[in-house]
């Protein structure tokens, strides 16, 4: 077991691994090609950059940012759905802002939409088709567009290809011309293309003409972002187009987040050499700042100001009046602490490259000031610790810790300190102000108690932090490439000494890195003692199931869960432990308000015991909040739900089922209901029941997901008993919650030579009972593994789950049971399996499995 979680780790390692090292191959292809050029030329030609260019650049970036919003338009009308223009805006946008910039984790271009989409009525699957589409639009688009430009001027990859101009352009222009004909083909007849398994549709051709105009324009206008801010000596435009173009396709390709160094490598190596170095330099850090961190800094001061808002209710007011954006701006309070995290992890970066800067105000000290010299010294070192305090602290932020949110406060305004003490830094001590100040509307989306290195750091989180030592190194040696090395860099100290000012700086940071690196792999493992499931606690938890929304919470009284409360006790998970899974049974149950608090603490109780957390059998009701937890979400089955009102025999549409109960009736069956608690003469000839259908049926007495025979529990409930001429051939415990609105049935027995047509009839004799109580919904229980897609782009475990439902009837009626409750006309509603994204659901499944049966034996033997 211990091997193969090892070998899932690794496995699961392996993209960010190679993420890293291509970034590190481009960063050093990049840093070579920078050799021969000084820092402050690159500086220099920066500052000099006049202001109508840089406004044309914004500008440029606002149209192709415009263009990409009509990503999303075209993609939801490709699945039939329509949103608000406000709503697909702040999607949009906040979607390639953030994206853009992050592309990882909570703050993700997919998981924005689906925030934002969903509350504005999409699911999970239409969220997802509506990225896919976007994806492969992005992608199509931005390939063909750049080998056309090469059909049109070869010339720019002529050093990087060995093949004449004449024979690049004869390839490209056959490419695009084949690829355009089959795409129009398709879209006109609107076939379907199979390849690899995967279907392909297109739009319809008006759709598919109007995204190659959006296309275009998102191209051609982020070009000119970086066209425009090229020196004299650029190629004409259009030449331009291609060289950015073969550029981003590059980037793409290597999977660098970003292309970072990959981008700048090619853009720098197809420019002719009219344009020096060092301003084709400038141009693409400009570039990077404008079309990147613009848009960046704007969607974050988005979310700030409705944190102020949502603290605040200022502006409610005038939103309410604009259709969908109040509910899509709500959703944004979500993902707040994951944009807190990726912007407090930006300033750290930021501060550690500060500290690479040769000072300015060397002269201001005078010679054998040592006060100075020590405050220069100590401003540059105490910079170098408050940034990486920053990247350390963003994950707890990721947390919602609010003790790390406080510690980001306290460091970036302690950075701001030490910069002007380091080199009068006016000016990047105001913007880690300003950024402080920025992150104090967020401080309602902390509100968890913990530790500042609560929880495991992912090998995502190590990544960037290994991405961040990269690019403070090539920036050092960058910086400081005049200085030859010598072991006399490190002890000199003086005003002017700038490049062993950097080294020690570099040094501390590291040693920091270092020592809480050794803290997190040699702390004890701390192993939380669960709550036990005594009297008292089970009392607790069936006050709390008693007024829930599902019955399935009265699972909680089995009396094999352990429980874990939130902290006003108006909240509880109920689970179990098998193996190395903690597998929580069904949704939090209690106060919609503490799930969120709650799941949290149960996922980080599962780390620090080296488990891996699942929750089984959860609904729908809770999606962002798992996709926010960072676990990926499997669907695992159907629940069938009879609305009560809405069900009745009469008519023709359960004309053979009425048929059928009216005959049990007249054979003498009777379905009654039996309030708790009961007689002990009755439970006893609801054993023999029982004992006679466990003695038909292959493995013991299940556990954890359904109720056992046991006294204490049944005494709970009202039990449903089937009578046939005043004797008991069935019964079932009966699980109501909400005052009697929800109604489920947990424990079914019968004896099995009555077995034929019996469930049926007692289902219809509970309907009728509980329908005229008043109760809204009456559930038959769950499908397993019904629902699941069987289309080729589905997840492989959907794939292989319906190939267990179609072909598993040796092992258990999959379509049977789904069938059976089919003919009572049910809602279906999903239910699901979350899990850690690096573990199997068949694993997951495996020790769910089981924990109901209780052991291997108990799954095959009687």
């Amino acid at each position: 077991m211990a091997i193969r979680m090892t070998l899932q780790s690794v496995r699961s390692a392996i993209p960010v691994l190679l993420g890293a090292a291509l970034f590190a191959m481009g960063l050093f292809a990049l840093y070579h090609l920078l050799r021969p050029v000084d820092p402050a030329d690159v500086a220099a030609q920066i500052r000099a950059t006049p202001t109508p260019v840089l406004l044309a650049a914004l500008g440029s970036t606002f149209v192709a940012y415009v263009a990409l919003i009509c990503y999303d338009w075209y993609g939801l009308r490709f699945i039939g759905k329509m949103l608000s223009p406000g709503v697909i805006t702040v999607g949009g946008f906040l979607g390639y802002a953030f994206g853009n910039t992050i592309g990882v984790s909570v703050v993700s271009g997919g998981a924005v939409r689906y925030r934002i989409y969903s509350a504005a009525g999409l699911n999970a699957f239409e969220v997802a088709a509506v990225s896919g589409y976007i994806a492969m639009a992005l992608g199509t688009g931005l390939t063909l567009v750049g080998i056309a430009a090469l059909a049109i001027h070869p010339g720019v990859v002529a050093g990087y290809v060995p093949y004449a101009p004449g024979l690049v352009r004869l390839a490209a222009g056959v490419t695009v011309a084949v690829s355009v004909c089959i795409i129009l083909w398709l879209s006109i007849s609107q076939r379907r293309l199979r390849i690899r398994g995967f279907d392909l549709r297109m739009p319809p051709p008006g759709d598919l003409g109007g995204q190659l105009v959006v296309t275009l324009v998102d191209i051609v206008a982020a070009a000119f972002t970086l066209w425009v801010l090229l020196p004299m000596g650029k190629p004409d435009f259009s030449t331009f187009i291609a060289i950015y173009s073969a550029a981003i396709m590059v980037g793409v390709m290597s999977h660098v987040p970003g292309g970072i160094g990959v981008f700048e490598t090619v853009v720098i190596g197809t420019l002719p050499p009219s344009v020096p170095v060092s301003d084709a330099a400038a141009a693409l850090l400009l570039f990077r700042l404008i079309y990147y961190l613009v848009p960046f800094v704007l969607a974050f001061l988005l979310v700030a100001l409705n944190e102020a808002r949502l603290a605040s209710g200022v502006g409610s007011r005038y939103l309410a009046r604009i259709p969908g954006v109040q509910a899509a701006l709500s959703t944004l309070h979500g993902f707040a602490p994951g944009v807190a995290a990726a912007v407090t992890f930006g300033f750290g970066a930021y501060l550690i490259l500060v500290t690479m800067l040769p000072a300015a105000r060397t002269d201001a000290i005078a010679e054998g000031d040592i006060a100075g010299a020590l405050l220069l010294e100590g401003g540059t070192i105490g910079a170098a610790i408050a940034g990486v305090s920053l990247l350390i602290v963003s994950h707890g932020l990721v947390r919602r810790v609010s003790g790390a949110f406080w510690f980001a406060i306290f460091s970036l305004v302690a950075g701001a300190v030490a910069l002007l003490l380091n080199d009068t830094d006016i000016e990047n001590a105001a913007l880690l102000c300003v950024g402080a100040l920025t992150l104090l509307p967020f401080r309602t989306a902390f509100d968890r108690p913990g530790h500042l290195t609560e929880g495991v750091f992912e090998a995502r989180w190590f990544a960037k932090v290994f991405g961040v030592g990269l690019v403070t190194a090539a920036f050092f040696f960058f910086v400081h490439k005049s200085v030859p090395y010598s072991t006399d860099l490190w002890s000199e100290f003086s005003q002017s000494s700038n490049t062993p000012r950097a080294l020690r700086a570099g040094m501390a940071a590291t040693a920091l890195f270092f020592f809480f690196g050794l803290y997190l792999m040699t702390r004890p493992t701390r192993r939380t003692p669960p709550v036990a499931g005594d009297a008292q606690t089970l009392a607790r938890a069936a006050g709390l199931s008693a007024r829930a929304d599902d019955p399935q919470a009265w699972l909680s009284q089995t009396g094999d869960k352990r429980f874990l409360f939130s902290d006003s006790g108006r909240a509880f998970i109920m689970y179990a432990v098998r193996g190395p899974s903690w597998i929580a049974l069904g949704d939090p149950v209690g106060d919609p308000l503490e799930f969120e608090t709650l799941a949290w603490s149960f996922v980080d109780q599962a780390a620090k015991a080296n488990a891996r957390p699942v929750f089984y059998e959860v609904s729908g009701r809770n999606l962002p909040l798992w996709v926010e937890l960072g676990l990926s979400v499997n669907k695992m089955g159907e629940e069938a739900i009879v609305r009560l009102a809405e069900f009745s025999l009469s008519g023709s549409r359960f004309k053979s089922m009425r048929a059928a109960y009216n005959k049990r009736q007249r054979d003498g069956f009777d379905c009654t209901l039996l309030p708790a608690p009961h007689d002990p003469a009755l439970l006893a000839e609801l054993r023999a029941v029982s004992d006679a259908w466990l003695g038909s049926k292959t493995g013991h007495e299940k556990g954890f997901s359904v109720g056992q025979f046991e006294v204490g529990y049944l005494n709970r409930f009202d039990i449903a008993v089937v009578r046939k001429d005043d004797r008991i051939v069935a019964f079932a415990n009966i699980m109501v919650s909400d005052g009697g609105r929800f109604v489920a049935v947990d424990l079914m027995r019968y004896l099995p030579d009555e077995a034929s047509g019996l469930m049926e009839f007692m289902f219809l004799g509970l309907i009728e009972i509980f329908k005229a109580r008043g109760a809204e919904e009456f559930s038959l229980g769950t499908a397993p593994l019904a629902g699941l897609s069987d289309r080729s782009v589905a997840r492989s475990w959907n794939r292989f789950g319906r190939l267990i439902y179609r072909h598993g009837g040796a092992f258990y009626n999959f379509e049977g049971l789904r069938a059976f409750k089919q003919k009572f006309q049910p809602d279906w509603r999903p239910r699901y399996l979350v899990l850690p994204p690096n573990l199997s659901p068949v694993l997951a499944l495996r020790d769910a499995a089981l924990l109901i049966a209780g052991s291997v034996r108990g799954l095959t033997s009687k």
